[in-house]
């Protein structure tokens, strides 16, 4: 038998030594569009539950407004059913004109949305096991600001920063830092094609079936990733 966890941090929670095999993401879909100009700056992509934290995005984005006069766009994209407290929250704060409910997108409508935008904000409340969100925005040249728990910062790799998981204050200083700090941003896209060459299809398929045929006592006959 073999244990196969999607990230180190799921290996460390199960306890039991296992095999540590990440996601793959669709590159046919999710990848950079140089006609599209990057002209915004922060996008949340998730559903709009509790568990994904957008509310504690529109927190912080009223901390940058009251404490340090900042006032960077938000786009948010997806649909659930926090939306209308997210909206009640995000007028409450003043934050009206800063803030867009985009509602769902997919495919290549998605992709052309984020390729608009300079950084992706993850903040999950929850330890994500990993998060497939990040590897589609790294792949449209989104830099990542995500949640320290779980898998998620394995997802964003060198293309991202974390920040403690609910702690507001430090994800408005992580936003306020990447989206103000051009070689920063530059040093966190130059690790892209390295990270997401970790997670083509043919990588992973790779990878697992090294795993089968090692619990199936086969010699191995898998094809080399391309």
């Amino acid at each position: 038998t073999a244990n196969v966890s999607v990230s180190h941090a799921v290996n460390r929670f199960l306890g039991n030594p296992g095999v540590v095999i990440p996601n793959p993401y669709d590159k046919d879909t999710f990848h950079l569009m140089p006609e599209v100009p990057r002209d915004r700056d922060l996008v949340f992509l998730g559903r709009l539950v509790s568990d994904k934290g957008a509310d504690v995005l529109i927190d912080a984005l009223g901390i940058l407004a009251q404490q340090k006069g900042l006032r960077p766009r938000l786009t948010v994209v997806g649909s659930g059913p926090e939306q209308r407290a997210l909206e009640e929250q995000t007028a409450r704060l003043g934050l009206k004109d800063q803030v867009t409910f985009a509602g769902p997108k997919r495919g290549r409508e998605l992709a052309e949305l984020l390729n608009a935008h300079r950084v992706m904000v993850i903040p999950s409340r929850w330890n994500e096991p990993f998060g497939i969100v990040a590897l589609e925005g790294i792949a449209c040249g989104c830099v990542i600001v995500c949640s320290a728990g779980g898998g998620l910062p394995e997802a964003a790799g060198e293309c991202g920063i974390a920040f403690p998981n609910e702690d507001r204050q430090a994800l408005a200083a992580a936003t306020e830092r990447v989206l103000h700090d051009h070689a920063l941003q530059d040093r966190l896209r130059s690790a892209r094609e390295e990270h997401l060459s970790r997670h083509q299809k043919p990588k992973i398929a790779e990878m697992y079936l090294s795993v089968i045929d090692r619990v199936a006592g086969l010699p191995s006959a898998h094809v080399p990733a391309r």
